[in-house]
């Protein structure tokens, strides 16, 4: 696979040079081989314990056996769907395998569940059979509100099932003590895979919380694997750091950032839409912080090159074999018209094993030339202080706080007249999706990026909270934000807790609203109401240009007689 940039000017190659030899002159390949911690900040905190997705491979390979035996003992009890609970890291890379690969023949439905929306959760519940369905309880700290609150809801429903078998339809993934092993352990759980802990979420994806759902949807772990070492071993190179995939990938990410091009803009072949689902995480967390950060753009429609602005540098995973007539158009205009371009091609699906490994390695890089620290997450708690706080206030006074809000129309209105170069708008829907809501976001995105050339990004809440939810509060403060929440109806009890699923995903939502604009970035709240789809499409319609003709236009286009009697 071809690892050079392709950046639209000199300077920019050169900088680029100039940088990866700074890398081999601080010999900054080895020190991160040898979790020198100093790479990126002198405190150990959080680094020292954060580089273990350097070695799992090696753990991972030792337990192929007890992958492929489990996946197989899973097929045997006749399993017809599994369902993930999970956030963030612990539902990201399996929800790219899910998308990616899907289930291969005679494996199990996949169901990635990281929401707290009421309609998100009725869905899956209503599409599986509970009797024969397995459920992966997935966290790392073992006591993620999201992921107890779903594991609560299926827990009753199992045992409200009938035929049901208890504890032995659930399996925990989590790290050595945590309150989810014991909880397993109380509850006779079938299996708990322990997961080696000195690895963030972001970067677990191969590791159990990755490679358990990869073993239940019949992937080739060992291929899938086989690729990410070869890439692992390629990004130990540290004679040349030209020669180091990851290294050469990071430096380019972090020069064009420091050049004003700091917006990561992903462009893949069809089969691989969903890798940006993870990689926004990767990049989001890691390097949005201290004011700075790769801000990364996944799932925008490709627009024509006059649409995009200077910030923008692009990624393009290309996937041999696929339907790539239109990005391979699209390519050749951007390059045309000079923007910067870094060309990834992957020969088969199992290479997304190489490129997980290939992103982590050159997050790694990136944070070390930007200066920051890529293994913490400072303003995540944030929003889950604001929410707990929320929900006390419900406990207290029985309802959510009352808090006003414009007119969709005018609340979208106020929000891009801050629109400037180098900004972008982050879409942060609380709502279940479909093919209509999924749709409706993809022509508001575009509405908006060729109407303001501004970059936009579109996430699903609360997922995004863990994943570019960092970014959102801690990066460079340009971007705009609309939180889009729909009316939670029909509701969902929470079994054995005071508040709703519906109250749960408010409470998230008005969490990180107060969070936003703690930080002084400019946010905005619109009520999808009873019909998210058309509400989201009339805010499409107040930027198309058609629409906004048609409105300026007088009631009638026909003059009066008197009028005509004036003009003669």
């Amino acid at each position: 696979m071809p690892i050079r940039p392709n950046p639209s000017s000199r300077p920019a190659d050169q900088a680029i040079t100039r940088t990866l030899e700074d890398l081999a002159g601080s010999h900054t390949i080895e020190r991160t081989w040898t979790r020198d911690h100093t790479v990126w900040k002198p405190a150990p905190t959080e680094i020292e314990n954060r580089l273990g997705w350097l070695t799992v491979l090696d753990q991972m390979q030792d337990g192929l056996s007890d992958l492929r035996t489990f996946a197989q003992a899973a097929r045997e009890a006749r399993i017809t769907d599994v369902v993930l609970l999970g956030m963030g890291g612990s539902s990201l890379g399996p929800e790219v395998l899910r998308c990616t690969f899907g289930p291969a023949k005679g494996a199990p439905q996949l169901w990635v569940l990281d929401s707290t929306v009421p309609g998100w959760v009725r869905q899956v519940t209503k599409a599986i059979q509970p009797a024969r369905t397995l459920f992966l309880v997935a966290s790392k700290s073992g006591g993620t509100i999201e992921v107890m609150s779903l594991f609560a809801h299926f827990w009753n429903l199992v045992h409200q099932t009938k035929g049901h078998r208890g504890g032995a339809q659930f399996v925990a993934i989590t790290d050595p003590g945590t309150g989810l092993e014991r909880l397993a352990r109380e509850r006779g759980f079938w299996r708990t895979f322990i997961n080696q802990p000195d690895i963030g979420g972001r970067y677990s994806v191969l590791s159990y919380f990755g490679l358990v759902p990869a073993a239940l949807l019949g992937l080739n772990v060992e291929k899938l694997l086989s690729r990410a070492l070869s890439m692992r071993e390629a990004c130990r190179h540290t004679s040349s750091p030209q020669d180091n995939p990851g290294a050469v990938l990071g430096a380019t990410m972090a020069v064009m950032a420091r050049g004003g091009r700091d917006k990561v803009t992903l462009l893949t072949s069809p089969t691989l839409n969903s890798f940006g689902l993870w990689v926004e995480q990767l990049l989001a967390e890691s390097t949005g912080k201290e004011g700075t950060g790769l801000v990364p753009i996944a799932g925008e429609a490709l627009a024509t090159p006059s649409t995009y602005g200077t910030d923008r540098f692009f990624v393009c995973l290309r996937l041999k074999g696929d339907r790539n007539a239109s990005l391979d158009r699209g390519l050749a205009a951007l390059h045309k018209a000079g923007h910067p371009i870094f060309r990834l091609n992957l020969n088969d699906l199992y290479d997304l094993g190489a490129e997980f490994f290939r992103w982590e390695f050159a997050t790694a890089v990136a944070g070390h030339v930007l200066g920051i620290h890529p293994f913490d997450q400072p303003n995540v708690q944030e929003s889950k202080d604001n929410t707990a706080r929320v929900l006390k206030e419900v406990d207290s006074r029985g309802r959510l706080p009352a808090r006003p809000m414009p007119p969709p129309r005018q609340a979208l209105a106020q929000l891009l007249e801050q629109a400037a170069p180098h900004r972008y708008v982050a879409i942060l829907a609380y709502t279940t999706p479909n093919p209509q809501i999924d749709a409706a976001l993809r022509a508001l995105r575009k509405a908006i990026m060729v109407r303001h050339r501004l970059a936009t990004t579109a996430g699903y809440g609360p997922r995004y909270l863990h994943s570019t939810g960092q970014l959102h509060k801690g990066g460079p403060n340009t971007g705009l934000f609309l939180e889009l929440v729909d009316a939670m109806r029909p509701d969902l009890p929470i079994p054995e807790q005071s508040y709703t699923f519906g109250t749960l995903a408010q409470a998230q939502a008005l969490g990180d609203l107060q969070s936003l604009h703690s930080h002084q970035r400019p946010a905005v709240r619109i009520s999808l109401g009873a019909d998210p789809v058309r509400t989201i499409r009339q805010l499409v319609a107040l930027l198309t240009p058609s629409a906004r003709a048609s409105r300026k236009k007088p009631a009638t286009t026909r003059p009066t007689p008197s009028a005509r009697r004036a003009r003669r």
